[in-house]
């Protein structure tokens, strides 16, 4: 086998429709679009979403409930993950980058701390939130939780 004798499979290959070509070419009349309707029309274009007039999935699902605009999504981060953390580095300042580079955060996430679990290192913890419990542990193990001041300065005017 070589380039000269490739053929393309059996049946492959039609040749294309010649709408609008008369009676004899098997399409005549309407050219294939069949009898009045909005797709027999030229410039027509089906809308996205379209189902023929029946009343849209968008439509007939129901919605309920409020979704608020001004929403602040936190990246919840609990005490025994620092705990852990802790452990494996002997750090002793905890921020967000550090937490960037061990992975248990993104780049653009805002990280809340959360009191589930125990800490007993003594760290200062870099977050933009917390919870008062887990600030309250913080202290208690003789560590400091500090939100940084642009985060500070929002709270302080909202």
């Amino acid at each position: 086998m070589n380039l000269s004798n490739l053929r393309p499979a059996k049946g492959s290959v039609r040749e294309r429709k010649r709408v609008g070509r008369g009676q004899g070419s098997g399409m005549g009349g309407t050219s294939t679009r069949g009898h009045k309707g909005a797709q027999s029309r030229s410039g027509y274009s089906r809308k996205t979403h379209f189902e023929g007039g029946q009343m849209p999935l968008q439509r007939r699902v129901p919605k309920f409930g409020f979704k608020n605009i001004n929403r602040v999504e936190y990246k919840p981060l609990n005490l025994d993950s620092i705990q852990a953390l802790v452990d494996e580095t002997q750090a002793t300042v905890v921020d967000i980058a550090f937490l960037l580079q061990h992975g248990l955060v993104s780049k653009k996430d805002l990280v809340k701390i959360l009191s589930r679990g125990e800490l007993t290192a003594s760290v200062e913890v870099h977050a933009h939130a917390f919870s008062n419990s887990a600030k309250e542990a913080i202290e208690k193990a003789g560590g400091k939780a500090i939100v940084p001041a642009k985060q500070a300065k929002e709270e302080a005017t909202n």
